[in-house]
């Protein structure tokens, strides 16, 4: 590598903050990709692209420091929105994008400066999906008369973006409204141009035959028509269909399925589909035209099963079947005592009901079987077995025992069943003795107030006694919130409630009481237990990063948020694994710690721990004097200060971030790398007195090889040691012409205008040439220097254009450090002499475009014997190309000439954009396909 580094360093004072920092200011661009893009009141951008397209914005930023950018959106629809809500990058790109994907796209920046700047663009995606055709008739009797009339209506329909226009067609005849008395053709109001109908009035012989109807966006978009037909016939018919099944089908668990469905009628010939009522159809289904299977059925397929068949013509044609899996499940049973008497105790001589009560499906195969100690029991005076109405209990029976005997004592057996078998009968055995007795619930007087630490795994014990033991219910006393499960109520068989990883959220009273079920049916018991969670504290702030120079006082504060237990705090302050200070808090909720007078020892990480039964919450300080990263600036006027040919030289500059922070910066270390190399040469810049904030550094670097891109890192020195880092990419990226060579840059004629621009040099032009119009020599003064121009002559007439096309350019890469501002100042000279002088319009074609071109500068009218300098600044986010457009005028005398084309990095200052210069037409002028290679220059 050439020695590179130059030796030219330059501190420059800005005066007043406003000339370097300065606010954010916004544009969007696009990438090209566009159908069209309209400027509607200078207020709205319309940004028209196609379905399936890429998507590709850039918001284009200026400001110092160098503002952050977020993209957000707001659709037509509040519930749209972006599915990660923003995206902080100055490009957003969207592959493949999709209707609901239209809207409007802002583009905020800011940088702490002022308000944000925001921009915005509304993005209209086009489509056209394929057209569908549907046909019904309908027939009416004429009164008083003995014929029927037969009308049919075809009606098209497809979903678009802008509204679609139809056409129908009968075979290869166009047909329009009145061109045929027996057609009409009309839209029906309520459907605001989404579809249109073709009636038939009274069919005709020659109404049956091929229709087709024709769906067209106009080509927006290079969208292409589609077209669908239908044929006609006097056989056509709506679907009629039948299903090969009985309703309802019951079948038993594991056993497979099939349902057929058949056509019995419709032309043309229907198509038929299988729909579940309630969610999608199982994944195991397998489906064979009109025959439906399920392998191995389950409870989760139940439901009810619909063929459609649909042709298209009249409505589509339904049948349903509901399946039903048979099943036994949730067995329970509850003991009533006498409900005639206030004991709920059983007793001898009083009345005493067991129920028994299960899930059956279906309800009505339900049977149950009651036996005591293992025979059969029927009903009879005193021991009464019914059936609960299933609209008040359903599955439910009961056994009522009149007059309890001491020989009625034993084991009590329900077996519930399913009529045709295939299902394990479920068998529920209830004991009635002496012992059986009404529940009891207590708490142990140990397990209530029950402490434990967040994480951890507890149990909420109730005691029950009584037999049977029935579920115990657990639920929130204090407040209406759902149990660590999610449910309102959990169910527990041996009283014990037992949560895992216990968070804060989970302190509070807790409901334990008795059910009925398994148990007797009696008022429920209840007792509640408290749960208190302790946590260690939180406290703010978790990290802070304090930067200071030696000699100066910091003061670190850290503060309790929360706890619990909050009447056992202690803190410790440690630096490192050093003891600073330790102490109990009193009323306060925060401690401090302050260092007087930084020193070299001083620097660390200061740990602020504060402590309670529960564990410990710690602050955490990063003291240290490392500087701040500087700040690059990237609107500095025309970088490439110095070029030759062979090397260019670069202007780098740049702001300190908070100078004053920490000790005096001494110098900074400056690396650099050709892009994509591993090495890095460094180079130390002293700096001499103190950096003032918003001050403007200027480096310049010189023999940088064409037309490498470097990668330049900059960092801070103090006494401290070296600062934060920060990285920019630098790229050459200019571009000269002066028509010199033979191939004139690889500009090229455009092959649609009416005439071609023409190289030219005052020492060989046409000795017949027309005086008082065109230059008499090139920019520089040299009558053997060249430039191109147009000729006016005859027979060129008024209004015909010569357009010229400059090479393609591809923009540098983006900085992959952070977010760049792709600005270029496009510069060239002109000579516009003569009475009869036109226009001069300069276009830029972004890469992907086709029909759009952008005006960036404009100027009619005689300017007098002498070249004039224009200065644009162009923000391309693509390839692109430059387009000089010169316009005849009335007459012989309006040669216009351009000459010394260039592009460089960078913004054009503004007190070189020429006063007479004006913005030309906003009419979109045809663009026209480039020839061009790819240039080297970029």
């Amino acid at each position: 590598m050439s020695v590179w580094l130059g030796l030219c360093l330059a501190v420059v004072p800005v005066g007043t903050r406003g000339k370097v920092l300065s606010p954010p200011t916004v544009r969007i661009v696009h990438s090209g990709l566009a159908c069209n893009i309209e400027e509607e009141r200078y207020s709205e951008r319309v940004y028209t692209i196609r379905e399936g397209e890429t998507l590709e914005l850039t918001c284009l930023v200026t400001g110092h420091p160098r503002p952050q950018i977020r993209w957000t959106k707001t659709a037509g629809s509040a519930s749209d929105r972006f599915q990660d809500s923003s995206v902080f990058n100055e490009t957003l790109r969207i592959t493949n994008i999709q209707r609901h994907q239209g809207g409007r796209y802002y583009c905020k920046a800011e940088n702490g400066l002022g308000s944000p700047a925001i921009k915005s663009i509304r993005v209209d995606v086009y489509y056209l999906d394929d057209p569908i055709v549907t046909v019904h008739q309908s027939i009416g009797e004429a009164k008083e008369q003995f014929y029927y009339e037969r009308t049919v209506f075809l009606r098209c329909v497809a979903n678009s973006n802008p509204p679609v226009r139809y056409s129908w067609r009968r075979g290869q005849e166009v047909l329009l409204q009145g061109s045929d008395k027996g057609v009409e053709i009309y839209e029906p109001f309520f459907t605001q141009g989404e579809t249109k109908i073709l009636k038939l009035k009274n069919l005709r012989p020659q109404d049956y035959a091929n229709y087709s109807c024709i769906a067209s966006v106009r080509s927006v978009c290079n969208i292409p028509d589609k077209m669908v037909s239908f044929r006609l016939s006097n056989k056509t018919a709506s679907p009629s269909i039948k299903l090969l099944v009985d309703d309802p089908i019951v079948v038993n668990p594991g056993e497979a399925i099939t349902l057929v469905c058949v056509t019995t009628g419709g032309e043309p010939a229907p198509t038929l589909t299988w729909v579940r009522s309630i969610g999608a159809l199982p994944e195991k289904t397998v489906l064979n035209g009109g025959t439906l299977t399920i392998p191995a059925i389950t409870l989760d397929d139940t439901g009810t099963y619909s063929c459609i068949a649909n042709n298209n013509v009249g409505n589509p044609a339904k049948k349903s079947t509901n399946i039903i899996v048979r099943a036994l499940k949730k067995g329970r049973f509850w003991i009533t005592p006498d409900p005639y008497h206030k004991d709920d105790n059983i007793q001898i001589g009083r009345e005493v009901k067991i129920s028994c009560q299960v899930e059956a499906v279906p309800s009505e195969e339900l049977t149950f079987s009651w036996f005591k100690n293992g025979r059969p029991l029927r009903s009879s005076e005193r021991m009464v077995i019914t059936q609960t109405d299933p609209d008040v209990s359903p599955g439910t029976t009961n056994l009522d025992i009149i007059d309890l005997k001491f020989t009625d004592f034993g084991t009590y057996t329900c077996v519930a069943s399913l009529k045709g078998g295939g299902i394990s009968d479920i068998s529920i055995d209830v004991n009635i003795s002496s012992s059986t007795v009404p529940p009891n619930l207590t708490v142990p007087q140990e397990k209530s107030p029950l402490v434990t630490r967040e994480g951890d795994i507890i149990e909420l014990q109730c005691q029950v006694t009584g037999k049977p033991k029935p579920i115990i219910l657990w639920s929130r006393a204090d407040k209406e919130i759902a149990m660590p499960d999610g449910s309102m109520q959990m169910e527990s068989y041996d009283g014990i409630l037992r949560i895992v990883n216990v968070s804060r959220e989970m302190t509070g009273t807790y409901r334990c009481q008795t059910s009925q079920y398994n148990g007797f049916n009696v008022k429920p018991r209840e007792a509640l237990v408290q749960l208190i969670v302790q946590y260690p504290p939180a406290v703010e702030p978790t990290f802070l990063e304090i930067r200071q120079g030696q000699g100066r006082s910091i003061t670190m504060s850290c503060r309790v948020l929360r706890a619990y237990p909050t009447r056992v705090l202690t803190y410790e302050w440690r630096l490192g694994n050093k003891l600073l200070r330790t102490g109990q808090f009193d009323a306060h909720d925060s401690t401090e710690y302050i260092v007087s007078s930084l020193s070299r020892d001083s620097y660390g990480i200061y740990n602020c721990n504060i402590i309670n039964e529960a564990g410990a919450g710690r602050c955490s300080f990063l003291v240290t004097g490392k500087a701040y990263a500087p700040e690059f600036y990237y609107d500095t006027y025309s970088p490439l200060w110095q070029n030759r040919p062979r090397v260019y030289s670069y202007s780098l500059q740049w702001t300190q971030m908070n100078p004053d922070a920490v000790d005096r910066i001494l110098a900074y270390r400056l690396g650099i790398r050709q892009a994509g190399q591993q090495r890095w040469w460094e180079q130390e810049i002293t700096v001499n007195g103190n950096i003032q904030k918003g001050e403007l550094i200027t480096y310049n670097l010189t023999e940088l090889i064409k037309p490498e891109a470097y990668e330049v890192r900059l960092t801070p020195i103090t006494r401290f040691g070296e600062g934060d880092s920060t990285i920019r990419v630098i790229k050459y990226s200019e571009f000269h012409c002066g028509f010199e060579d033979g191939n004139i840059c690889l500009f090229t004629q455009d092959d649609t205008d009416n005439f071609d621009w023409t190289k030219q040099s005052t020492a060989t032009r046409d000795t017949k040439y027309t005086p008082n119009t065109g230059p008499n020599a090139d920019r520089s003064g040299s009558k053997e220097g060249f430039y191109m121009y147009i000729e006016t002559s005859r027979p060129r007439l008024e209004g015909e254009k010569a357009r010229l096309l400059s090479p393609v350019f591809s923009v540098a890469p983006k900085n992959p450090y952070g977010v760049t501002n792709t600005a270029y100042c496009f510069s060239f000279y002109y000579h516009m002499y003569g009475q009869h002088i036109g226009s001069l319009n300069v276009y830029l074609r972004l890469k992907g475009q086709t029909t759009i071109e952008n005006p960036v500068w404009s100027s009619s009218g005689n300017k007098g014997q002498h070249w004039n300098q224009a200065r644009v600044n162009i923000h391309p986010t693509t390839s692109f190309q430059l387009i000089f457009e010169g316009i005849r005028g009335p007459g012989i005398e309006g040669d216009i000439a351009i000459d010394d084309v260039s592009i460089v990095e960078g913004e054009c200052m503004k007190a070189d954009q020429p006063a007479n210069t004006r913005p030309p037409s906003s009419q979109t002028m045809p663009m026209l396909k480039s020839r061009q290679a790819w240039p080297s220059h970029f």
